[in-house]
């Protein structure tokens, strides 16, 4: 009987190297791609008492702690006092304070909205990149993040409700929301390490 020939040719093994190599990738992209996108948060208090005592009790915990230093100790009776006092002048601090939370936004999304809300001929030439009038509020709404209690993302706020806060608050605080927004777009993260030649 005459033997049967095969002609399919059996795949090469991948050499070992390579796929421990394409793994070491795949499992680093991996970790790339599933990162969170930055977070900053702006703080609204409008209670200046609770922001003065909290702003007090952090210089008397320093002031403690330096004098424990000085005098070769770990704690002190008056550090630990001075510490709970900033525990509970945190928590009335939190409790009377409103917090909004500003998302960075994926690259593609922030350059259509800017491109949304192109600055006017006039507003280029004194050298704005988007339109001063409109684009903040698009921004604050879109970068904005609501959660609720517990930590699910939930419907926050729209540009209409963007644009009256800042018509209607003062100067100062308007531009500090806008800020806000702006700054989760520009948080680093990363950082690079210049090697030696050798």
């Amino acid at each position: 009987m005459t033997p049967v020939t095969n002609d399919v040719q059996a795949t090469p093994a991948a050499p070992a190297a390579a796929v421990a190599k394409d793994a070491h990738w795949a499992a680093k992209l991996a970790k790339l791609r599933a990162r969170q996108l930055p977070e900053y948060t702006l703080v609204i208090c409008d209670d200046l008492h609770a922001k003065q005592h909290l702003d007090e009790s952090l210089r008397e915990l320093a002031r403690c702690r330096r004098a424990d230093a000085e005098n070769g100790r770990d704690y002190s009776e008056a550090t630990l006092a001075a510490e709970q006092a900033v525990e509970e002048a945190q928590e009335f601090f939190d409790n009377v304070s409103t917090e909004l939370t500003f998302k960075a936004l994926p690259r593609p999304i922030l350059d259509g909205l800017i491109k949304r809300f192109p600055p006017t001929e006039a507003q280029a030439e004194d050298g704005d990149a988007w339109n001063p009038e409109t684009f903040p509020a698009a921004l604050i709404a879109a970068a904005h993040i609501e959660r609720d209690d517990h930590g699910a993302t939930v419907e926050g706020m729209s540009e209409a409700d963007a644009q009256d806060l800042l018509d209607s608050w003062p100067v100062a605080e308007s531009n500090t929301l806008f800020a806000a927004a702006w700054q989760a777009q520009q948080i680093v993260r990363t950082s690079t390490v210049e090697l030696g030649k050798g």
